[in-house]
């Protein structure tokens, strides 16, 4: 049965790729790791070197996580080509956790008859954790017919796709909710009232509308006379 091909007409953004479950990571994975990457190093390979420099136990390599990811792509891109691949990690994983891979489509464009579809990847860990995130660009034919074409000599298919961005808000926090809401008008007061009580009191207000209004200053005139009565007693 011949391996199934992707096409860039048959990919919407937001489309998500199968989620990639891997076996618990043991030990002896590890070690076989160690030995086809020709990496070592003692605190992925030897539990008491890992517990001296202050470890709980060995841990997995960054690229074996990276690894699985990449295994996530190709499985999902047959047929296509890998332009990009990058990852950031996040968290450790240690022997028995389990790594699940996962991917979304975010992006797809063409232009001059080539394709691309840009992936959003991450990994997490049996409780949920994120371990690792990246992303790729995947380079593909437009159908079967530009394939068919191509690899014929013949011109490919020619269709301008303008990006198509899968943009996703953040959800806004409760706090941050509460603070943009409006504040409730506060309730119109008779101006008749406001000015017998400007006329009864000559006090601030309590409450918010003491900010608006401002205490009484003395009058110009005793303010004027206070060194003229310092000179009088000298």
């Amino acid at each position: 049965m011949p391996a199934r091909k992707l096409y860039f007409e048959s990919i919407r953004v937001g489309d998500e790729l199968p989620a990639l479950a891997k076996a618990p990571v043991d030990r002896v994975q590890l070690s076989r790791y160690a030995g086809a990457s020709g990496d070592y190093n003692p605190v992925h390979v030897d539990e008491i070197y890992a517990k001296s420099v202050g470890m709980p136990s060995v841990y997995a390599p960054g690229m074996l996580v990276m690894g699985m990811l990449g295994q996530l792509i190709s499985d999902w891109a047959r047929g296509g080509q890998l332009r990009r691949y990058n990852v950031r990690f996040i968290k450790m994983v240690w022997p028995g956790d389990t790594v699940v891979c996962k991917g979304r489509v975010s992006d797809r464009h063409g232009s001059g008859g080539r394709y691309f579809v840009e992936i959003d990847l991450w990994a997490e860990n049996q409780k949920g954790e994120l371990v690792m995130k990246g992303g790729s660009q995947i380079q593909l034919f437009y159908s079967l017919e530009d394939e068919n074409r191509q690899r014929s000599g013949q011109s490919p298919i020619v269709v301008e796709v303008p990006r198509e961005s899968l943009v996703v808000p953040a959800p806004a926090s409760s706090a941050e909710a509460a603070s943009s809401a409006p504040a409730p008008a506060a309730p119109e007061r008779d101006r008749d009232e406001d000015d017998e009580e400007d006329e009864e009191s000559d006090e601030p207000r309590s409450g918010a509308s003491s900010k608006k209004t401002a205490p009484r200053e003395k009058p110009a005139a005793k303010t004027a006379s206070l060194p003229a009565a310092k000179k009088a007693r000298k």
